[in-house]
């Protein structure tokens, strides 16, 4: 039995994977120096984790992030490439923090959005911290740390708008493989 629902995880995780990959190239916005506003890239990801927990979330986002990398790589240092690809899309898993909310007097869908958002959060503070490090030459002027912020989040903040809109409204007929899992 328990090794059906390994199975069963690592071929969602695949699929979440490929989903994912084929989103992101539905681009609304694409940044100039990296990142993009997608039709809902994430969403698979953070799916999985919600569904699966932290731990395979935060695998299968590692994994994603490496496709992505090999895919479209940007690189300058091995720190950086490690913040922007496998640790970046990895923290998506942190997600899977509402596979353990077990709390009925928390509205699911509050405990849904701070599950995304931290997700997403974890994701910005690894873009962020790339930025201050490897790229802080085209803040200018600006405090780096400042520059960096507002840079990513200029297309994290409408991911997460995107990401929590669309799992709001599939959520719901989604319980039953929640709970069918």
């Amino acid at each position: 039995m328990k090794n059906r629902f390994k199975v069963k995880m690592l071929a969602e995780g695949g699929m979440m994977i490929a989903l994912a990959t084929i989103l992101s190239y539905l681009k609304v916005y694409d940044a100039p120096m990296g990142g993009s506003v997608t039709a809902g890239s994430m969403i698979p990801i953070i799916l999985f984790a919600i569904r699966w927990g932290i731990v395979p979330g935060l695998a299968i986002g590692a994994c994603h992030g490496l496709l992505q990398f090999i895919l479209e790589p940007y690189f300058y240092h091995p720190i950086q490439f490690l913040l922007d690809y496998p640790l970046a899309f990895g923290f998506l898993g942190l997600a899977g923090i509402a596979f353990h909310i077990k709390n009925d007097s928390l509205n699911k869908y509050v405990s849904m959005f701070l599950s995304i958002f931290l997700g997403i959060l974890g994701r910005m503070i690894c873009h962020v911290l790339s930025g201050v490090v490897f790229f802080a030459e085209y803040a200018g002027d600006k405090n780096p740390w400042i520059y960096s912020i507002q840079y990513n989040a200029f297309y994290l903040v409408p991911e997460l708008i995107i990401t929590s809109i669309v799992i709001f409204i599939i959520w719901k007929p989604l319980q039953r493989l929640v709970k069918a899992k």
